[in-house]
């Protein structure tokens, strides 16, 4: 492949630049990325690699546009599961923003899964959208970078980009999980039982890390005994509180890291005689009315930053370097922290 690169100042890359950067005629490159037949699977992985590389997106509105025409006001958000307040509490402080400077946001969720988060990106991209903003659950990034040529702005939210330089508005996990361990430490719990999310995911190993920082500090070091992973949704983390409770010895605390497998631990708890001390990572809907202490932050400021970051890159001054910007949590302690352990000792 040896087709010279397109340069930041010129135009989108064309169909011709694809199919000779990958050494095909223009048919069979069109034919590869439409996902039509009769193409091998060699030449298919050829041409979409050099598609990747030149960040050449087939143009789906062309047909409704004339040359000349006015930049698109669209701003397209890819969440993890606009199901979950975290992700619609963030698009609301998101949307605000863009609103106030003639933008209009677009969501669309991924599920989690990495497959979807592909297909929506490159459907976004082809839709001619101004920016992303992307709640990833890809592990790298790497096929955006062909996007920076042309100048597309992209903000990483909650979880950062993995091979690929841009602005990311991240939570200090690590902090907020350190908290809540010392919490339950401190009041003589040391059989700790942790409930988390998908194990590949950025917060998820964030906020063990921090957690076990934490733990181990304090001399617990079979804290790995008590930890469920990979309960992605409710059911499956009420699933995964049960069989922790059944264990013998029980934990005599719980700690589960984000709001939907509290939701399932409470909904494992209901009823419990002598439930074990619970802390959650983010609030949850009525919390502080059922007394659920948790590890808590502001999603709309993070929906805000993001806003900021990408209005920045738009109308701005171009920023050369990735800005990295953490936010704060704080741990919000409630009744359901304040249950010591059985008879005043951990275990």
């Amino acid at each position: 492949m040896t087709a010279d690169l397109p340069t930041s100042g010129g135009g989108r890359p064309s169909l011709a630049q694809v199919a000779a950067l990958s050494g095909v005629s223009a048919k069979t490159a069109s034919r590869a990325l439409s996902g039509e037949g009769y193409v091998a699977a060699r030449t298919r992985r050829r041409v979409h690699e050099a598609a990747d590389r030149l960040g050449y997106r087939p143009n789906g509105v062309a047909r409704d546009l004339r040359r000349g025409a006015r930049a698109s006001t669209l701003v397209g958000l890819i969440s993890g599961d606009l199901a979950n307040p975290f992700y619609s509490r963030l698009a609301s402080g998101l949307e605000r923003e863009l609103r106030m400077n003639g933008l209009q946001l677009i969501t669309a969720s991924t599920e989690e899964n990495p497959e979807w988060e592909r297909q929506l990106t490159d459907t976004l991209l082809e839709r001619r959208v101004r920016a992303l903003v992307i709640a990833s659950t890809m592990a790298r990034h790497d096929h955006l970078a062909g996007e920076r040529i042309h100048g597309i702005p992209f903000v990483f939210v909650d979880r950062p980009p993995a091979g690929l330089s841009a602005d990311a508005v991240l939570l200090d996990n690590r902090a907020g999980a350190r908290q809540a361990a010392r919490h339950l430490v401190a009041a003589g719990h040391r059989r700790i039982g942790v409930v988390g999310d998908l194990s590949r995911l950025f917060t998820h190993r964030d906020r063990i890390a921090g957690f076990t920082e934490a733990v181990e500090a304090a001399g617990i070091t079979d804290w790995a005994d008590h930890l469920l992973e990979d309960a992605h949704d409710v059911a499956a983390a009420e699933r995964a509180v049960r069989h922790l409770l059944g264990r013998t010895p029980a934990p005599t605390a719980l700690f589960t890291l984000n709001n939907r497998i509290t939701t399932g631990a409470l909904r494992a708890l209901r009823g419990h005689a002598a439930p074990p001390a619970l802390i959650g990572f983010d609030e949850l809907d009525l919390g502080d009315l059922l007394g659920v202490s948790v590890v808590t932050h502001d999603p709309e400021e993070m929906g805000r930053w993001a806003a900021r970051l990408l209005l920045d890159q738009l109308f701005g001054d171009a920023c050369e370097s990735a800005r990295h910007v953490v936010l704060s949590t704080r741990l919000l302690i409630r009744d359901s922290s304040e249950r010591p352990p059985p008879h005043g000792i951990g275990g």
